[in-house]
């Protein structure tokens, strides 16, 4: 799951950035409205956690832009003020949730996690495909009952396939997705990990849950 924070208290900001990308997220973070505008007009979003009060452009002018856009990404706004009417005008306008500072982090987990499952269709926190399970919420991965460590980028690159699971994903849809601006990493990084998943997933089984799509890129099929 990739996620964009905007919020313009720096510490506040770095501590978010740090649990969600501990938490194996993908995190984009900035710290004014008019550069969170940017970063969603680029690139595709599973959350944004929107500060209400911003420099540049506040929450509300953020939210209506990505609306305008005709995009869907679920928005979870950040606010000191806990007015009724604040919560209205945010909703209204489109926004998914709300959390009023100051907040528990283990509370905007749970809200996180929520939003973007609700965003893919999922009625809990279970992905899967054939004997293949992922846990969301306790980060667990088992495949014929037997459990599977997993790297963070790891993890997030088999979520992003069980969620688009019989669809083939290029490669430079999976990398948009899965690294952040700030990746310097090699092209073939894609390749590699795929490769590294393979090995943890797939070998040694009968039935292959990852595929090569020729010309296009990968695709996690569903055993059947």
């Amino acid at each position: 799951m990739r996620i964009l924070i905007a919020e313009d208290e720096r510490d506040l900001n770095n501590i978010l950035t740090m649990k969600l990308s501990d938490a194996g997220y993908s995190v984009d973070s900035c710290l004014d409205g008019s550069e969170a505008i940017l970063y969603l007009q680029s690139t595709e979003y599973d959350l944004a956690i929107l500060d209400i009060m911003m420099p540049g452009s506040d929450g509300f002018e953020v939210l209506s832009s990505l609306r305008r856009s005709g995009k869907k990404t679920p928005v979870l706004f950040l606010t000191a003020r806990d007015s009724i009417q604040d919560r209205v005008r945010g909703l209204d306008a489109g926004a998914n949730d709300y959390l009023v500072k100051p907040f528990s982090l283990e509370e905007l987990m749970a809200r996180v996690r929520v939003l973007t499952r609700t965003a893919h269709g999922l009625a809990q926190n279970l992905l899967t495909a054939g004997d293949l399970s992922m846990d969301i919420g306790s980060r667990e991965v088992l495949r014929g009952g037997k459990r599977i460590e997993l790297s963070a980028k790891e993890y997030q690159l088999l979520e992003y396939l069980l969620h688009n699971k019989g669809i083939a994903l290029s490669r430079e849809k999976i990398e948009n997705h899965i690294w952040n601006f700030d990746y310097e990493g090699g092209t073939n990084v894609v390749d590699v990990y795929i490769s590294y998943l393979r090995r943890k997933i797939d070998a040694g089984q009968e039935q292959k849950l990852i595929r090569t799509v020729r010309g296009v890129g990968y695709m996690l099929k569903d055993v059947t």
